[in-house]
């Protein structure tokens, strides 16, 4: 994953913050939130259900679209994961191919952003 300047925009520093407190409140491996054209957010934490699983990434894009959005802005993953997960990093390029990914440790220290 590329390295990037740590100091992020108030908005992407947004992000990150609903992230990590999506992954806190129900203890998930991993919390994302989305922004869309719109400038509105979308938080998630990852789904492990018998019959359902979806990361974090996948359900914050699922429900940016569910709720009409064209575009994603950014993005932001916060992860004990070394690396960005293929399936969140699919679902946010469906509606953004080069839009930004920020990765972030649970402590909310920037790893890396992807961009493409």
């Amino acid at each position: 994953m590329p390295e990037t300047d740590t100091v992020l925009s108030a908005e992407d520093t947004k992000l990150v913050t609903l992230a990590r407190s999506a992954r806190a409140r129900v203890g998930a491996a991993e919390g994302a939130a989305v922004r869309d054209q719109d400038g509105r957010t979308y938080a998630a934490a990852t789904v492990s259900l018998p019959n359902l699983s979806l990361t974090a990434l996948q359900l914050a894009v699922a429900s940016a679209a569910s709720s009409g959005a064209t575009l994603i802005e950014a993005a932001a993953v916060v992860t004990e994961a070394e690396s960005l997960e293929d399936a969140g990093h699919a679902a946010v390029r469906d509606l953004a191919p080069t839009s930004p990914i920020h990765v972030a440790d649970p402590a909310g220290t920037l790893r890396g952003t992807v961009t493409a």
